[in-house]
């Protein structure tokens, strides 16, 4: 026959009525009891010293019965294989339990294997029913809920996978994120979409959403991003430099959650599959702009006004009513996240500094440096101070102050040929006139060294032997400085005809001068002409008079006398041409 398990109110029930002065058969009609369940509960009552003439029975009496009557073992001493495991109770729960510092221990199938090789035969369900009453084993942790925050006062926010997107950047689908700030009192939150989860996407995203709730909470619980949490630790994190100054500029308190514990932010946690699921999932996305513009719809339409399954109201509806004007106000400009960086000073006096270069002072060379950067400004510090400040260049470009240079190199690393004229005038006013010449050219930079050589010449024989060398091979427009410091080798710098300067008009001696009529020429009238223009005939005809006789073209009145007598011109040459 099976066992029918009655609850405390039935009992109690059949206690009234009979108190009443009803029959068992009234009462197994009204409460469906069969009589003999009636009877054995009339007698439990009269063995804990209940009487019909003593009052009303009450609560506290019906449970007693019901406890008394329980079905089961009677006694509450163990039984064999209990005794059997109570003497390997401490060795049990510390093979459940594990070592020091480890998560788990081992399980139960192996607590069960190294029981029989120390000669504890047991059936596994035996073990089983002994770990959970003495060692407790499987026993579930309870959990409370927490008091319902004020207004304003709490903000969660969680990174959630949504799928893939089209990323015209790279020409390529890409892993799309939403960043979710969800409001605890209202439950109203924002999606804000990124394809990276890297610090500048995360204070941007967490940005936009202040801005999208007019107002930011006193305090934001985040997930153990590695971007925001430099070390996780339930009891003393420490934060990111740049989230933590990002939360002292917008002024809310950073509220990590504990480590590998979801729980830690419930309410943001329910946020992400909600989205993915009601928002992302099953529709045509082009890009990420496009999702974006959609989820910025959809909080307002589709998730600010459902009823909520734990509050039963709508989140848009609480939040405007409640919750928006309780949001501190934003204050100051949007923030602007700054990359830090640690840099070595080259040789070169500079840092590369995410694909730029920037100067730093001599004194720091080869040094470990601190370089903030913003987007308008580089900050460069040395063991906490600030040293340097450059404005923000892009990859591939570079800031030099030429102050960080030493004295002696700036002039040539800044190209400048006027500072090291005013460096040579200073030195001598023949040596200043020698390097503006020397640097008068279209490219003056070529002739930069010449030019340092110049300077270093007055500073090795001093500036007034340089400046009488500049003097004299400017007489001569010798305009080279290797050729004048020949000049002070072999110490023509002293010669005293540097007196006359260049330029100075001298008035030569006359004595090999020819007299003026020597350059005068006047043509003999006497002479015919032999060329020129030739009269014409009187008949007016065009044809010349002829200068010579035509049977003698040559002309005999033009030859020697030993040529007109036919005397031989060379020697032992006939002159008929013959042999």
């Amino acid at each position: 026959m099976t066992y029918k398990e009655h609850g405390m109110w039935e009992i109690l029930e059949v206690l009234r009525r009979h108190w009443r002065g009803d029959s068992q058969v009234q009462i197994q009609a009204t409460t469906g009891c069969s009589r003999t369940t009636i009877r054995r509960w009339l007698a439990g009552a009269r063995d804990l010293g209940w009487q019909v003439s003593g009052g009303e029975p009450d609560e506290a009496l019906a449970a007693r019965i019901l406890e008394e009557l329980r079905p089961g073992r009677s006694s509450s001493d163990p039984g064999r294989t209990e005794q059997l495991l109570l003497g390997h109770r401490d060795q049990i729960h510390s093979w459940l339990a594990g070592e020091p510092g480890q998560k788990r221990g081992l399980r139960l199938t192996k607590v069960h294997t190294l029981l029989t090789r120390h000669g504890v035969r047991v059936p596994y369900s035996s073990l089983h029913r002994f770990a959970v009453k003495h060692c407790q084993f499987g026993a579930k942790r309870s959990t409370v809920r927490m008091a319902e925050v004020a207004p304003g006062e709490v903000a969660e926010i969680d990174f959630g996978r949504l799928g893939l997107v089209y990323d015209a950047a790279v020409d390529h689908r890409r892993r799309l994120w939403a960043l979710i700030v969800t409001l605890v009192h209202s439950r109203h939150q924002y999606v804000h979409t990124t394809f990276s989860q890297k610090l500048h996407d995360f204070i941007d995203g967490i940005e936009d959403a202040w801005e999208f709730f007019g107002g930011l909470t006193a305090r934001a619980i985040i997930d153990n991003l590695r971007t925001a949490v430099t070390r996780a630790d339930r009891y003393d994190p420490v934060f990111q430099r740049t989230f933590e100054e990002y939360a002292r500029h917008r002024g809310f308190v950073i509220d990590p959650a504990p480590p590998t514990m979801p729980t830690g932010k419930p309410t943001v946690e329910r946020s992400v599959p909600y989205a993915r699921d009601n928002f992302f999932a099953g529709e045509d996305w082009r890009d990420r702009d496009h999702v974006q513009r959609e989820a910025l719809r959809w909080c307002l339409e589709v998730a600010g006004t459902r009823r909520h399954g734990t509050t039963g109201q709508r989140p848009l509806v609480v939040f405007e009513a409640v919750e928006k004007p309780a949001l501190k106000p934003l204050v100051g400009e949007r923030f602007d996240t700054p990359a830090w960086g640690e840099c070595s000073v080259h040789p070169d006096h500079h840092i590369q500094f995410q694909k730029a270069l920037y100067s730093v002072p001599t004194r720091y060379l080869r040094k470990q440096v601190d370089v903030r950067g913003d987007r308008a400004l580089v900050r460069i510090y040395y063991r906490g101070t600030l040293i340097k400040t450059h404005p923000r260049r892009p990859p591939g470009g570079r800031h030099t102050d030429y102050e960080d240079y030493p004295q002696e190199k700036r002039a040539y690393a800044m190209r400048d040929p006027k500072r090291l004229i005013d460096q040579a005038q200073s030195r001598g006013t023949h040596i200043g006139r020698f390097a503006r010449q020397l640097l008068s050219g279209t490219f003056p930079w070529a002739k930069l060294r010449q030019a340092q050589k110049l300077i270093r010449l007055a500073e090795k024989y001093g500036p007034a032997r340089v400046d009488r060398a500049c003097c004299r091979a400017l007489a001569f427009d010798l305009i080279n400085v290797r050729r004048l410091e020949r000049i002070i080798h072999h110490g023509l710098d002293d010669d005293a005809e540097l007196a006359t300067p260049k330029g100075q008009i001298v008035q030569l001696s006359a004595k090999f001068m020819r007299p003026a009529g020597s350059f005068t020429h006047q043509p003999n009238p006497k002479e015919e002409p032999y060329d020129g223009d030739q009269e014409l005939a009187e008949n007016g005809s065009e044809e010349a008079t002829p200068l010579r006789d035509p049977d003698d073209p040559a002309g005999s009145g033009s030859l020697r006398e030993e040529d007109q007598a036919g005397a031989p011109r060379f020697p032992g040459v006939d002159p008929s041409g013959r042999d």
